[in-house]
């Protein structure tokens, strides 16, 4: 880590500013001797105040990295392809940090590892984490509502009671975890994977679910009704009165690994399928496992 690169950084920006070290440092709640460490690189602030000195700055945490090219300039986004902040120019390691409560919202911060954070309560809103991964972590009550989760991995972390409303989650994939209460609102579940998951208490309003596979997920007494299934794979997925009521599924799998069993018959049978519509495909194999498709529309 390059932290004399990054004290130029922060002295460029509060000078251009014409602030003083101690006017810098009375808005962050530190010493002034914290911020002459900084720019002398003889430290760099942590997690928190990194976003609390882009705030301040008028940047976005992409300002601190090596490949942002001056100082003072307002918020930008990053141009496909440019490196962002990377994994080779990390600000901070977030792995096995204590950080409950804690606000990231509306940060961008592309590629971050998460792993072992405690992270309990912390507010994600709006942020931009494309590409990151939460690995055995503390997330229970965290605010993803409205933030981009593209092609990012939660595995083996405690979700519950997380929000996920309008969030984007395209790409992503959960597996071995706990959702316990956890809320997707409104979410985009494009090609989401949703793997080896406790769902039973989970909550899905209004969401997109397009090319979502939930393998080996328990999805016992989940209400889908009225929502949109495409090209969604329910396969080896614990289903006992799960219910479909005026839901659209096309191309929809309920497939076994291996041969049918007596007792996965009878699972799919306690699903609720009334007033919802299906392709013909989707319709005949779940008829030809005796389903009671009877209040069901074929589209």
């Amino acid at each position: 880590m390059e932290m004399k690169m990054i004290g130029n950084k922060i002295s460029e920006a509060r000078k251009k500013l014409n602030k003083s070290q101690a006017e810098l440092a009375q808005q962050l709640f530190i010493s002034p001797q914290a911020v002459g460490k900084w720019e002398r690189g003889e430290s760099i602030p942590d997690l928190i105040t990194f976003n609390r000195l882009a705030k301040v700055f008028g940047v976005d945490l992409n300002y601190f990295s090596e490949d942002f090219a001056s100082a003072g300039e307002t918020k930008q986004t990053e141009s496909p392809g440019s490196p962002g902040l990377t994994d080779a120019h990390d600000l901070v390691s977030f792995s096995g940090s204590n950080l409950p409560d804690s606000d990231f919202s509306e940060i961008i911060a592309h590629k971050r590892k998460f792993k072992g954070s405690a992270l309990r309560g912390s507010n994600f809103s709006k942020a931009d984490l494309t590409g990151s991964s939460f690995i055995a972590s503390d997330l229970r009550e965290a605010n993803f509502d409205g933030a981009n989760l593209k092609d990012c991995v939660f595995a083996a972390v405690d979700l519950a009671d997380a929000s996920f409303n309008g969030t984007s989650l395209t790409g992503t994939e959960f597996s071995r975890s706990g959702l316990m209460g956890t809320r997707f609102i409104g979410a985009n579940l494009t090609g989401t994977k949703l793997g080896k998951t406790d769902l039973r208490t989970t909550l899905f309003e209004n969401c997109v679910f397009e090319g979502v596979d939930f393998k080996y997920s328990d999805l016992s007494g989940v209400c889908f009704d009225d929502q949109v299934f495409t090209g969604v794979k329910f396969n080896n997925t614990a289903l006992h009165e799960t219910s479909f009521k005026g839901a659209t599924l096309r191309n929809v799998s309920f497939r076994a690994q291996y041969a049918l069993t007596n007792k996965y018959y009878r699972v799919l049978k306690t699903i609720c399928f009334n007033g919802a519509a299906m392709d013909k495909l989707t319709y005949a194999a779940l008829k030809g496992v005796g389903v009671d498709l009877s209040g069901v529309r074929i589209i």
